[in-house]
C-alpha cells in the first residue's frame, strides 16, 4: 500500500482516503467518482459584531444629537463608517473555506475541507495522484 499524504487531518493512500477530522470518513479510492473541488459555504460576519457596531453608531448619535444638526449628521456618518470597515475587516480576515467533493457508493459526500489553501491543495493533489494510480493499477474489463 503506497501513502500519498498524511497528516493530522487526513492520510491518502493507494486504497483508502481517510478523514481524520470531524465527522471522521473512510473511503475506499476505487469507490469514488465525480471528485472536485468546490469552495465551501461562504462565512459571514458574526451578527454580534454588527449589532454591537450598530448599537455603537446609535448610541454616539443620539448622545451628539444634543449639540447641533451638522455635528450629528458628521458624527453618523463617521461612526457608520468604522462600523462598516469593521465589518468588513471581519468579513476578509476570514478565509475561504474550499472542500473535495465526491460521489461515493452513489451518494454525494465531502470528503475533505480546509481553510488552509497550501495543505488543501496537498491533499486534493495526493487524492488526484492516488486516483490516477488506481485506474492504471485497475484497467477497466473490456
Amino acid at each position: 500500500m503506497r501513502i500519498y499524504y498524511r497528516g493530522p487531518d487526513a492520510i491518502v493512500t493507494s486504497e483508502l482516503f481517510i478523514r481524520c477530522g470531524s465527522p471522521p470518513g473512510r473511503f475506499a479510492i476505487g469507490d469514488l467518482r465525480q471528485v472536485g473541488i468546490a469552495p465551501g459555504a461562504e462565512e459571514v460576519a458574526r451578527p454580534a459584531v454588527i449589532v454591537s457596531a450598530a448599537a455603537a453608531a446609535l448610541v454616539a448619535a443620539a448622545a451628539v444629537s444634543a449639540a447641533g444638526g451638522v455635528l450629528v449628521a458628521l458624527t453618523i456618518l463617521v461612526v457608520a463608517s468604522v462600523a462598516g470597515g469593521v465589518t468588513g475587516l471581519i468579513r476578509c480576515r476570514k478565509p475561504r473555506r474550499l472542500e473535495l467533493r465526491a460521489t461515493y457508493r452513489g451518494r454525494e459526500t465531502t470528503l475533505y475541507s480546509s481553510t488552509d489553501e497550501r495543505v488543501f491543495n496537498q491533499v486534493s493533489r495526493a487524492l488526484r495522484r492516488a486516483l490516477e494510480d488506481h485506474r492504471w493499477e485497475r484497467p477497466a474489463a473490456a
